[in-house]
């Protein structure tokens, strides 16, 4: 190809906006570095084609390239082919080539970020087959289009820093990226904050991405998590963009000391028990919970000398409880003052300010209670002499009774003694023997005899007081009663007391406070108690009633001792007293025997009804009087118990035909009533009774004629 056609092939190339070398003669080593120079003669030049430079995304397609031609053919007397990427290799199409004219075209879009560049291979040959040049390389170059944004490496970046961290404090840094051509505007990126939440507190190295803190004052309990909106844009900030975020945590560092929620706290504590928790002391510490720096320790400064007490925390409520560790006693100390310190397990920073309540007191009020008498020297030992008659002196226990301020009377008594061999004085503990103790009993270890005496109290009651002032009114207080025995028994009674300002004969005055007293008094659950105790003693009385009332015909046969010893002849009480063998209908001979408790059934309130014929004087039944001491008095009983009945209201005068039950039909027997066919006494016959015997010469001598 001659230098007039490498020319035309230039300004074919320029007109078309492409990119051309055209080679000169003073280096065609650097031109032609497939050729060597001849020593002598003309120079031959070969084809020289300089990469083609083509934008990315052309879109006016077919687009011609460039034209090669050879010069040793005229035009249309060789034919032209390429290949390579692009061609014949993948991806194919892209590039053609015009087999007559050398013309090479674009026929697809280019992406630059797919493939950068293309090399083919471009041949001359003539019409026919034999080759006119060398094969040689065609460049083309893709130029890259500004069509990619910038693309964050992650959504979200996580910081942390510590609060108050100086400013300029490295927090985390944020990456992005761009498929542009790194060496061109298009992938120069820059970074920037679009929104912090508040106050500029943090800044971004635009060209590194680098978040430093840029102020001083960072505070975790004020904010404890930062949300920052990150920007990036390529074309150096001003084309492409893309956000993200970026979360900031602060960590805590201890900056806030520990402080009790009040100065005073009041506490009540039973004496004599240890291992018990008194109270709870609450503070407040605004670090962060459950981290050492808001984790609480206390510490007792005063007011426990002999250790008496120890504080602990709770690790979930950050509380401090107050325990006894020691019994207490009420007789030597009824209340303890204590001065309590708190801090954190974690030191306190220097700049941290201190706490205005790091100290408070504690009012620890002790309980008296009843507690159990204590023997001075325990055990008792002592001798005595084998075969030791009964009332030999053995030993006197004194027990002392802890509870001063309570006096309170002791008393002894045997708790374990086998051989039943000691006696003990209840009152004064004075222990002699009783019998003798044979050397044989088997509670004899190595000559030692075991015996346990007891000492007891009497407290029988508590004493309920007012320790502050309360409002007037109803409270409900809930009582635990508990004994002295090993596990304690205890129980929780509810109690409903008045509160009330009281004359000097202690009733309340009246006032404001009677509108409260309706509910003072029994509680539901005593009133339930008292009820079944009610109920259990009537149904304990009545089976003792039943046993009284079939013990009445034994008591009744008294009168009639006498004649007790020659009865032979039973008079006997049925059940069932019928009309004779045809009496089939039934009765009830409840009402026969027993007509008192009758009337008293049918009336609801119990008193006996009146008869129609009774002064309104005489409305009050008579008292009950008194049974015979001796046979003589059985006439006047008798006698005085006619006149009751006619003077009692309830029932019918003694000559007052009597009602009776139906006692069936068909009965052969009579009337066993005489009174309707008599007007007394006077008219009955009894000098019969006399020749029934002697069973009946009493009742003859009573109702006979004199």
């Amino acid at each position: 190809m001659d230098v007039a056609l490498l020319l035309a092939v230039g300004l074919l190339a320029q007109s078309l906006g492409l990119s051309l070398g055209v080679p000169r003669q003073r280096r065609p080593s650097t031109l032609y570095p497939w050729h060597r120079a001849p020593a002598l003669g003309r120079v031959r030049r070969a084809w020289v084609i300089p990469p083609i430079s083509v934008s990315e995304n052309h879109k006016r397609l077919p687009y011609p390239l460039v034209q090669i031609k050879s010069d040793k053919q005229p035009l249309g007397s060789a034919i032209y082919s390429i290949q390579g990427p692009g061609v014949d290799e993948e991806p194919q199409g892209v590039f053609s080539i015009d087999k007559f004219t050398g013309k090479v075209f674009l026929n697809a879009m280019l992406d630059r970020e797919k493939t950068d560049r293309f090399r083919l291979r471009a041949f001359a040959l003539d019409l026919g087959g034999a080759t006119l040049e060398e094969p040689t390389d065609l460049e083309i170059v893709v130029v890259d289009q500004n069509d990619n944004r910038p693309v964050f490496r992650q959504e979200a970046f996580m910081g942390r820093v510590l609060e108050g961290a100086v400013p300029g404090t490295y927090v985390t840094r944020a990456e992005a990226t761009d498929a542009d051509d790194p060496e061109t505007d298009n992938a120069a990126l820059r970074y920037s904050i679009l929104e912090q939440g508040g106050p500029q507190v943090f800044s971004i190295d635009e060209l590194t991405g680098d978040i430093r803190t840029v102020q001083v004052g960072l505070d975790r309990e004020v904010v404890a998590v930062y949300n920052l909106t990150l920007q990036v844009a390529d074309m150096s900030g001003d084309g492409l963009t893309a956000t993200a975020s970026a979360i900031i945590t602060l960590e805590d560092i201890n900056d806030n000391a520990p402080g009790f929620t009040g100065d005073e706290f009041f506490m009540e504590v039973t004496e004599a028990v240890s291992g018990v928790d008194v109270g709870r002391l609450e503070v407040e510490d605004r670090d962060l919970p459950g981290s050492p720096n808001w984790a609480a320790r206390f510490t007792i400064l005063e007011g426990d000398p002999n250790g008496y007490f120890t504080i602990r925390t709770d690790p979930k409520t950050n509380e401090g409880v107050l325990s006894v560790v020691k019994p207490l006693d009420y007789e030597r100390c009824d209340q303890y003052n204590l001065t309590v310190a708190v801090q954190n397990e974690a030191p306190l920073q220097a700049a941290a300010p201190r706490a205005q309540r790091g100290q408070a007191r504690i009012h620890v009020q002790v309980q008296d209670i009843n507690e159990a008498p204590v023997f001075q020297e325990n055990p008792l030992r002592t001798s005595l002499p084998e075969g030791a008659l009964p009332g030999t002196p053995v030993a006197t226990f004194s027990a002392q009774d802890p509870d001063t301020q309570q006096p309170q009377r002791l008393s002894y008594s045997k708790d374990y003694d086998p051989e039943d061999w000691l006696e003990v004085d209840g009152a004064t503990g004075w222990v002699q023997t009783q019998r003798v103790l044979s050397p044989a009993s088997p509670f004899l270890k190595d000559g030692w005899y075991r015996a346990i005496i007891l000492a007891r109290d009497d407290v029988s009651h508590a004493r309920l007081r007012l320790r502050h002032q309360v409002p007037e009114g109803l409270h409900r207080l809930s009582l635990l009663l508990r004994d002295s025995g090993q596990p304690p028994q205890q129980r929780e009674q509810p109690l409903n007391v008045t509160v009330c300002r009281c004359a000097q004969d202690g009733v309340c005055l009246p006032g404001a406070t009677a509108r409260h007293a309706g509910g003072a008094g029994v509680s539901l659950g005593a009133l339930v108690i008292m009820l079944a105790s009610i109920v259990l003693l009537l149904l304990l009385a009545l089976p003792v009633a039943l046993v009284t009332r079939s013990r009445r015909p034994s008591a009744d046969k008294g009168f009639l001792h006498g004649l007790q010893d020659d009865l032979r002849d039973n008079i006997l009480n049925y059940d069932e007293q019928g009309g004779g063998e045809e009496d089939q209908d039934t009765y009830d001979i409840n009402q026969l025997r027993h007509p008192a408790e009758l009337a008293a059934l049918r009336d609801p309130l119990g008193r006996p009804p009146l008869r129609r014929d009774t002064p309104f004087s005489r409305v009050r039944p008579q008292p009950p009087r008194l049974l015979p001491t001796s046979p003589a008095d059985i006439a006047d009983f008798i006698n005085d118990g006619l006149e009751a009945a006619n003077s009692d209201p309830s029932v019918p005068p003694y000559d007052t035909a009597l009602i009776y039950d139906y006692e069936g039909d068909g009965s052969m027997a009579g009337t066993l009533s005489s009174i309707l066919s008599s007007l007394g006494d006077e008219d009955q016959d009894y000098s019969c009774l006399w020749a029934w015997g002697p069973r009946f010469a009493r009742l003859a001598d009573l109702y006979g004629p004199p």
